[in-house]
């Protein structure tokens, strides 16, 4: 893959201000200070305790099926700490009201699971012209802000699923920082979620090389990158070149989806879960169930059924790497 000579030098740039702005970070949570949630420190994310946690989940497609909300029970049950829950803002689907939402938020709490929020309205904004903004999703946050606060021992906040397609991207940095500071400035503590452009795979590594500036934009600093692993990645010198260019810049970064195919190509998945656990990089596959439109094989079980996994259910749940082996509870549980 080749790069060019300006986006060497930004990743160069991007790779100090990241330190100074780790260290920011750290100085700006005291160890005599009363500390609440989750956060960033020194491109980790942390609980409360100052722990490391490590997101071991999967995607639940709440907004297209909210009668099956009883999956989250299934999905601990498998050894997840932790699933990624589709809303819709109303804009492409019907919307999740504050009340929806504080339900998902009651049920992810009884079943012991760390809850990743999400907005999948923005999904290819700039190439789907059904796509939302990014400011939108950011209206939605305010107008169900009530079900979110005090959360933020159990709610990451995905500010906007895959913002942006394979046109426009270009807007991706100024859009994200634009929402971080909306979402703070309208009194969001939670740790936000930013996923990248080109459907979420930041092919051209417009969130790599941008992370840092957004990440110094956020005033809590407490930002998590995500990029979504699907056909771009179908080496193992390609996931581990793209993760380890956010670890060794002390920049948070987590895997928001993965599949074990796709129709843009074949991800490497047994390569996936394996840098994601030497490097303690958190992943969420996708999806529980309920994919159509010829992307039917990603579901991980039948039917809603737990007792009927897949034979990608069986390698995400079961096999080397994935969630029995690496999954631990969040703190906040034990």
């Amino acid at each position: 893959m080749r790069t060019s000579v300006r986006a060497a030098v930004a990743f160069a740039v991007a790779v100090v201000v990241s330190v100074v702005t780790a260290s920011a970070a750290a100085s700006a949570h005291s160890p005599g200070a009363p500390a609440t949630g989750f956060r960033v420190e020194n491109g980790r994310l942390v609980e409360a305790n100052g722990n490391d946690f490590v997101l071991r989940g999967v995607n639940h497609p709440h907004a297209w099926f909210p009668h099956e909300l009883g999956a989250l029970s299934d999905i601990k049950a498998l050894g997840a700490n932790a699933v990624r829950v589709v809303l819709s803002s109303g804009d492409r689907w019907t919307e999740n009201t504050t009340d929806d939402v504080a339900n998902v938020v009651a049920e992810c709490r009884a079943n012991r699971l760390i809850c990743v929020l999400e907005v999948h309205d923005t999904t290819g904004y700039g190439e789907d012209s059904a796509a939302a903004p990014l400011s939108r999703a950011v209206d939605y946050w305010i107008r169900v802000r009530q079900a979110l606060a005090g959360q933020e021992n159990h709610v990451l906040l995905n500010i906007g699923n895959e913002p942006f397609g394979n046109q426009g991207f270009e807007d991706w940095t100024g859009e994200t920082i634009t929402a971080i500071g909306r979402l703070r400035a309208a009194g969001f503590d939670h740790t936000l979620v930013a996923d990248a452009p080109n459907w979420g795979q930041d092919h051209t590594h417009t969130m790599r090389d941008n992370a840092a500036e957004v990440f110094a934009s956020d005033p809590a600093r407490d930002t998590v990158f995500s990029v979504h692993m699907y056909g771009v990645y179908d080496t193992a010198w390609r996931v581990r070149d793209y993760l380890t260019a956010f670890t060794r810049a002390g920049l948070p970064i987590m895997v928001g989806e993965f599949g074990h195919r796709h129709s843009d190509g074949d991800p490497d998945e047994d390569a996936i879960l394996a840098t994601t656990r030497e490097l303690g990089v958190g992943y969420l596959g996708w999806s529980w169930s309920g994919n159509s439109g010829g992307v039917d094989y990603l579901d991980l079980v039948h039917d809603f059924d737990p007792a009927r996994l897949t034979g990608w259910g069986q390698r995400l749940f079961h096999g080397p790497d994935g969630i029995g082996e690496t999954a631990e509870e969040a703190a906040v549980y034990r």
